[in-house]
């Protein structure tokens, strides 16, 4: 990547970073209700992939979604209202931290039932062949629901139909509470695809350069009519699986670990100060990301809730 490449993906990732945090803070605060499952650790994931996508492709994804909102574009002050649920939300206060959509950024959920969102990634990635466009479709997914049924099932129509889609196993190590080491017989989730012909890249999460160069691969791929392509996107994140869980499944140590020696963020920090960008620039890029964490916050405790009127809105939409 060059210097410029980097400092925007330093930007983006210290955005979801600093958004994330602040999430976790007003859910202590009480202020965001229900689920929130935060994706701190594995921000170079979706960054990487996102550099390497044009305006008409699609994401869609887990409940685990925060950070796919961001790196596509969505306001940060709609996608914090509607954590909220206030009105200024992106779902109008109405669908919460795991249901919010945007047509504008192409982005297609948030998805609350493990491994659901895989057979619409699929249909999204149909969408686009149909319409004989070069668009693909990016399905994110973590190594809990990579053994899903629907899963591949989802592989078998995508190999089938030559689909444009990009399936990424975000392999955190932990569904919910279970290692993928107790979960799954398969310990190389990129190999998953074989048996449909669909290739498979094992990539390094904690790494964006990593990330967006299988991106680049994968993406080249699925534009040139080839196909789908598995990626698994090894990775960590340091919280628990949602703001309720404790995480006593793991030791304290091996979160210490990955957060000193492995840190994505800090990774692309040393990179940019042996580049020759300084202290002061990247000081430039923090201020800024506070200031629109700051306004996002703000604006989320301030904007009104929905009126009671909206519980029947949305419930059908006419085609």
């Amino acid at each position: 990547m060059t210097q410029t490449d980097l400092q925007e993906a330093y930007y983006q990732m210290v955005l979801i970073r600093r958004f994330e945090e602040r999430a976790g803070q007003l859910y202590g605060m009480g202020l965001i209700g229900g689920f929130c499952h935060l994706y701190i650790g594995q921000e170079a994931v979706v960054v990487g992939i996102q550099m390497e996508l044009k305006d008409g492709d699609k994401i869609i994804t887990s409940y685990r979604d925060h950070g796919q909102m961001l790196a596509a574009g969505m306001n940060p002050r709609g996608v914090m209202a509607e954590l909220t649920g206030r009105e200024g939300g992106y779902s109008h206060g109405k669908g919460g931290s795991m249901h919010m959509f945007s047509r504008e950024k192409n982005f297609y959920g948030g998805h609350g039932i493990v491994g659901a969102q895989v057979s619409l990634g699929i249909g999204l990635a149909f969408a686009n062949k149909y319409r004989n466009t070069d668009e693909v479709a990016v399905t994110y997914f973590g190594e809990g629901a990579s053994n899903q049924g629907q899963v591949y099932e989802s592989f078998n129509l995508a190999a089938l139909h030559k689909l444009p889609c990009i399936f990424v196993i975000e392999n955190n190590r932990y569904g919910m509470g279970t290692s993928v080491e107790r979960a799954s017989a398969s310990r190389e989730l990129w190999r998953n695809g074989e048996p449909w012909g669909i290739p498979g890249f094992h990539v390094d999460g904690m790494d964006v350069e990593a990330v967006r160069h299988a991106a680049h691969e994968a993406v080249a791929h699925c534009r040139a009519g080839k196909g789908p392509v598995l990626l698994e996107v090894d990775t960590y994140r340091y919280r628990g699986h949602s703001m309720s869980d404790p995480a006593k499944y793991r030791q304290r140590s091996e979160v210490d670990e990955m957060r000193k020696n492995h840190d994505p963020i800090d990774r692309v920090r040393r990179e940019l100060l042996a580049m020759g960008t300084t202290e002061d620039e990247l000081k430039s890029i923090e201020a800024k990301v506070k200031a629109i964490v700051t306004d996002a916050s703000d604006f989320a405790q301030t904007s009104p809730e929905p009126d009671p009127s909206e519980l029947w809105t949305d419930v059908l939409v006419e085609s």
